[in-house]
């Protein structure tokens, strides 16, 4: 059986986005881009809504060629207009199921006598997961923030690459991470593609519907 659809706009602009390569290292996002797209990442799903990461958004040029060399020399991370670094917490705890708690309660102007059972669950998620399950947690939550950053940068026709290839303790000690608690986890080159940048002329390879999905 094979299926149709139709060509949503949603469509074309996944078809348009590749993870580009090559980076016109002269054309630079303007920050009402940038502020969207931060926003984006910022309302983006999370187990519990907890939000166990942070990103930072790099632009200085030397902090970039010093990144590069923790990614394999990759160019898009010093020619791309922004790198966009995943960071995840590496010490969840209680403490930060209070802090949530706190910022529920202040958001909904709600009390925390309200939320007694939703915080005794998410503390007790929390205290029984190991710190390596705590970390792999956290980094799920980061993946799927990165893939709503990579659809809103396509809506916007501005191109991204999607990068776990890089050294992540090489990055950890560049960026002072490790003393906020903190692990990279992965990155986001943005900015706009050159006009060489052969993947932009490639057609895009997925399996069919018709393999890649089971109506059940």
């Amino acid at each position: 059986q094979h299926f149709i659809f139709c060509v949503l706009p949603f469509m074309i602009d996944l078809n348009w986005r590749y993870a580009t390569k090559g980076f016109d290292a002269n054309a630079k996002i303007n920050a009402s881009d940038i502020q969207d797209l931060i926003e984006v990442i910022r309302l983006a799903p999370s187990s519990f809504g907890m939000q166990p990461f942070k990103i930072l958004v790099i632009t200085d040029q030397d902090l970039k060629l010093k990144l590069q060399t923790a990614s394999h020399d990759q160019a898009q991370i010093a020619d791309c207009s922004h790198l966009i670094v995943f960071c995840v917490n590496t010490q969840t705890s209680a403490s930060d199921v209070d802090n949530y708690i706190d910022l529920i309660c202040e958001t909904r102007d709600m009390k925390q006598e309200a939320l007694t059972t939703y915080k005794e669950h998410i503390t007790g998620f929390v205290n029984s997961q190991s710190v390596e399950m705590k970390i792999e947690w956290a980094k799920r939550q980061a993946y799927l923030a990165i893939g709503f950053l990579l659809y809103a940068c396509a809506e916007k026709k501005i191109d991204a690459c999607p990068m776990e290839g890089f050294v992540a303790d090489d990055y950890d000690e560049i960026l002072g991470l490790k003393d906020q608690g903190l692990t990279t986890c992965v990155l986001a080159a943005i900015g706009y593609r050159n006009d060489v940048d052969k993947g932009q002329f490639a057609a895009k390879v997925r399996k069919p519907v018709d393999e890649f999905v089971d109506f059940i």
